[in-house]
Order: structure tokens, then sequence, then C-alpha cells
């Protein structure tokens, strides 16, 4: 894994993560009622997507089962497309992929801390 790869995976992460917090337990109704919530959210969206679409191309191929392709495509969809994008899309993506888009790369992260000889916080075990 090149370092930048990493640091993209790491970012991502982040970035779930704050999208979560931001969202908090928010039904749809409420997400959709809230203007700064939506907008947000959206950055959010995009954020990720523009981060997926930085990941080396020898990267993705190694790892086919993340939906790099859709993720970058949401973001597309989001900066460009906003005035019609659907916020129901947008909440669902949140709720729903998010969550098995970051365990895919937490698990991503682990194997490749573990080929590397590195420790879940990216450091060389002492071990070696």
């Amino acid at each position: 894994m090149q370092h930048r790869d990493k640091i993209i995976l790491q970012k991502v992460i982040l970035e779930i993560d704050i999208g979560f917090q931001m969202l908090g337990d928010a039904s749809l109704e409420e997400f959709s009622s809230d203007e700064k919530l939506k907008r947000a959210i959206s950055m959010t969206v995009i954020n990720i997507g523009e981060l997926i679409k930085n990941v080396t191309d020898d990267f993705r191929k190694s790892y086919p089962g993340v939906p790099w392709r859709a993720v970058a495509g949401m973001r597309d969809i989001a900066a460009h497309k906003y005035q019609t994008l659907r916020m129901e899309d947008v909440y669902i993506t949140v709720k729903e992929d998010f969550p098995s888009l970051r365990k895919q790369l937490v698990y991503i992260l682990e194997i490749e801390a573990t080929l590397s000889g590195e420790g879940a916080e990216g450091n060389k075990r002492e071990d070696e």
C-alpha cells in the first residue's frame, strides 16, 4: 500500500465519522427539513467521493469489492446536480452505505498494516 492510499483511506474514515456525528439519530424527515444539515452532509458525501477518486488505480484493483466507482459517482451527482439531488438518497447513503464502506476501509487498513508489519495505528510493531 502506498502511503498516499493509506492517508486517503484514513481521511475517508474520518469524513464518514463526521457525517455520522452530524446526522446523529435524525430521521429522514428531520434531515429533509434542516437545510444546514442537508448541505453539510452533502458536502461530506462530496469530500468522501473526491478522496476516493484519488486512491491509486493499483490499490483499487487490489480491493475490487469496495464500491469505488459508486462512491465517486455519488460525489459527482452531489457536486454537479445538487439542485436535483434527492435528499432521501443522500440520507440513505449515509445511514446504510457508509457503515459498510467504513467497515471495509478499516478492514483494508488492518490487512495492509499486517502485511507491512505495522500495528493498527500505522507504526512499526515493537516486536520486529
